[in-house]
């Protein structure tokens, strides 16, 4: 699940704690991040010790991930929102994972995203996170490429409407097509679990905003929303047609043309979808870099 960082990040892991891997498929689902390396040896309090010196292959006591029986969720408390500052770790920014440059938002204020969700358990419990707190599976937290370390948000499931207020305390994942990962309480809370992977809207809470004050999470009424992969926008309409004509020829989906405005620009949009399941979005997204086209976004409508 994890891949070795090269020694040449070793100074902007020694910043941000954290490397990016390829998901895999756990025995329930999930994926992680590569975080904290190149730091002196922490204890973790239960009977070993996280070496943070160790490279990713050889740190974790477990080859796979796993989650234990069902969670009773009811009685877990969800954090409450609070000012707190940054942290020490993992707050590095810009800072770059894979090939892939991630700058961190001055706070959670405004963030409002769509996307897929996985979500981590047993191998990392216990282990220190990017930001250098230990790893609780059964703790509302959460993993972000973006949101500030700590910060709080909440995570709407779209298909169902439960959702959870984390605490955004680690990096990940950098995994194409996933926007966040989840604590194995938090996937338990909202269903994402035993899945894996579900469809989310992630807001950015403002600590000094009262949590009634916030507005409702929006869920798709019809429960079951589109995963959609963009794969480019342009202000000339001659080039948007020319790629929905190349992804047609490729036979990877129905190819959507559509008017946005981004950034206050008008633009036509290029989206494939809808498409049937996160793991055909992920077939058709590996596809598409195959044919030397830019990794495409996800998009959930």
């Amino acid at each position: 699940m994890r891949a070795l960082c090269a020694a040449a990040m070793l100074t902007t892991v020694l910043l941000l704690t954290g490397c990016g891997s390829h998901k895999t498929k756990p025995s329930q689902g999930g994926s992680r991040q590569d975080h904290a390396r190149g730091q002196a040896s922490a204890g973790s309090g239960d009977g070993f010790r996280d070496d943070l010196s160790k490279p990713q292959g050889s740190r974790y006591r477990d080859g796979e991930d796993s989650v234990p029986p069902p969670l009773d969720v009811s009685k877990l408390v969800e954090p409450v929102p609070k000012a707190e500052p940054r942290s020490l770790y993992g707050n590095k920014s810009p800072y770059t994972v894979r090939g892939q440059t991630y700058r961190v938002r001055p706070s959670a204020r405004g963030y409002d995203e769509r996307g897929i969700a996985s979500f981590y358990g047993n191998k990392f419990h216990g282990y220190k996170t990017s930001s250098l707190e230990t790893y609780d599976m059964y703790a509302f937290s959460a993993a972000s490429t973006t949101l500030p370390l700590p910060s709080y948000a909440r995570v709407t499931n779209l298909e169902t409407g439960k959702s959870v207020i984390v605490r955004v305390n680690d990096r990940g994942p950098f995994h194409d097509n996933r926007l966040i990962d989840l604590s194995y309480a938090a996937a338990v809370k909202i269903g994402i679990w035993p899945k894996g992977t579900g469809l989310v809207e992630v807001r950015g809470i403002d600590p000094g905003q009262p949590l009634q004050e916030l507005p409702p999470p929006a869920v798709v009424t019809s429960g079951h929303p589109g995963i959609y992969l963009q794969v480019g926008a342009f202000a000339d309409a001659d080039n948007a047609d020319r790629l929905a004509q190349r992804l047609r020829q490729a036979n990877l989906g129905a190819v959507q043309v559509s008017a946005a405005v981004i950034n206050g620009q008008q633009v036509r949009r290029v989206r494939v979808g809808p498409l049937a399941s996160v793991d055909r979005a992920d077939q058709v997204s590996a596809r598409i870099e195959g044919m030397g086209l830019p990794r495409p976004q996800v998009a959930v409508d």
